[in-house]
Parts: C-alpha cells; sequence; structure tokens
C-alpha cells in the first residue's frame, strides 16, 4: 500500500500534491517523460502524516539532489482534469496543489538533469514561463512575472 496521498473516489482519485517553483536567471526548472507532451513542476504527492512542507523539500531533494529550504507558499490549486497516465487513463482527478517558492542558492544546480519516477525516467528542464511549450499548471506563465507575497487560489476544471 502507498503512503501517497492519492484516494480512489469512485470511478477517480484524489490527489493532493505539492510542487516546487524553482527559479533561477529568470528560468523555471520543469520536469517531463517522454510519455507526455508537457511539462509540470518539480514535485509530487504529499504522503501520509508529512506536512505539504515537509513533502516539498523531499520532493525536490528526491528530484534534484540538493537539500532547498521552502521560502513560502505561493499557490493553492484546485485542478479537475482527466489522467493520462496508463494507471488513471481516462479517469476524472480531483487535485488539491501546494506550490512552494523555495530558497533557491545562487550556485543551484541539480546533481543530475534525470531521476527516476517508479520504472519510468523524467527529465528536468530549464524554461522560461513565456516561451511557447506547454506546461502546467498554466497560470504561472501570467503569476510568475510579477510574484506576489500573498497566497494566490486558483481552480482549474477540465472536465
Amino acid at each position: 500500500m502507498s503512503n501517497d496521498l492519492t484516494l480512489p473516489v469512485g470511478d477517480g482519485f484524489v490527489n493532493i500534491r505539492v510542487g516546487a517553483i524553482i527559479l533561477k536567471d529568470g528560468k523555471l526548472l520543469m520536469a517531463g517523460n517522454d510519455r507526455e507532451d508537457y511539462l509540470y513542476t518539480v514535485g509530487g504527492r504529499i504522503r501520509f502524516g508529512e506536512t505539504a512542507k515537509e513533502a516539498v523539500e523531499r520532493e525536490v531533494f528526491e528530484e534534484t539532489g540538493v537539500h532547498m529550504e521552502v521560502d513560502r507558499l505561493g499557490f493553492v490549486h484546485e485542478n479537475f482534469f482527466y489522467g493520462d497516465a496508463p494507471s488513471n487513463k481516462g479517469k476524472l482527478i480531483y487535485e488539491y496543489d501546494f506550490y512552494f517558492y523555495m530558497k533557491v542558492p545562487a550556485d543551484f544546480a541539480p546533481d543530475s538533469m534525470t531521476f527516476m519516477e517508479g520504472d519510468s525516467e523524467e527529465k528536468l528542464i530549464w524554461i522560461d514561463p513565456e516561451e511557447d511549450r506547454r506546461f502546467y499548471p498554466e497560470f504561472f506563465r501570467t503569476e510568475l512575472k510579477e510574484p506576489s507575497h500573498e497566497v494566490r487560489f486558483f481552480t482549474t476544471d477540465e472536465r
């Protein structure tokens, strides 16, 4: 049994997830894999008994090999979408994401630009949030131009 906060509900799932906002020199560090044609934040699901802050710091270390502290919570995102991974293909997912700005050291560089997530290899990619590339959450395109110190709430509904 997994400790990840992914809970089956009816024909779908509820996910509770964290994402790291890692900004350096105007670029945002994102993750991707060969299964999907889009990028997503460094991060993952919170584990049962773990705080969101602990989860994002753990995920950043697992994916970059670098210990990094949270600066502040930036966004809470309520998200409805249909799964595209083999384990949830076509199933409705109701997800809550907590996106944290991280304290990025001036000399930050991931130990490796690839990491394993289960059985699949994932890669880290620096992007300009304004570039014409598909990534999630989409509101980063506008919100990261002038970051606020207030926590912002967004809902995306692709049902």
